[in-house]
């Protein structure tokens, strides 16, 4: 059925993330996780913390059904505070609760609308975005962490990229 392949690769999506994120945090300092590359940019701790309460307001609160409790200029406003260890399991934790409610969706719940943050999304729409934001921030993650050490954090260096597609 469509909607368990949607669901699995999702859910395979949001791992690979987390995946990527561990990587990049086992290259920085407890110092670097909180530095701001300028006053309009945020730490990767303030990311972590956005990653958290973005997956948490979609996923767990709308799609799960559960209270809405972000606070999200929090999450930008923290300066210090948690461990690379700390919010990196705090992450993992919470996109293990939005893959078990993922897992668990039914159709309807899939394909009913609902607001969140102020836009109307179905049930798919939340998915895809809660994947499609996890990865972009990911992706800032890895850039800041390169810009730090100047170096590859290697995320496919098992695997040769430029084989051709098959059908």
């Amino acid at each position: 059925m469509w909607i368990e392949e949607f669901k699995q690769n999702a859910i395979y999506r949001l791992r690979e993330s987390n995946r990527m994120n561990e990587i990049s945090l086992e290259n920085i300092t407890e110092e670097e996780l909180w530095k701001r590359p300028n006053e309009n940019s945020n730490s990767i701790g303030n990311l972590l913390l956005h990653l958290c309460g973005n997956i948490r307001q979609y996923a767990i609160s709308s799609l799960g059904e559960q209270p809405d409790t972000r606070a999200r200029d929090e999450e930008f406003a923290a300066q210090n505070g948690q461990s690379k260890h700390e919010l990196m399991k705090r992450l993992i934790d919470t996109v293990d609760q939005a893959i078990s409610i993922i897992q668990d969706a039914s159709e309807k719940q899939l394909l009913r609308k609902r607001k969140v943050q102020g836009f109307e999304f179905s049930g798919i729409g939340v998915v895809i975005h809660v994947v499609e934001h996890y990865s972009y921030h990911t992706g800032q993650i890895a850039f800041w962490v390169k810009l730090l050490k100047d170096r590859s954090l290697g995320f496919y260096d098992s695997m040769d990229l430029n084989t051709k597609n098959e059908d």
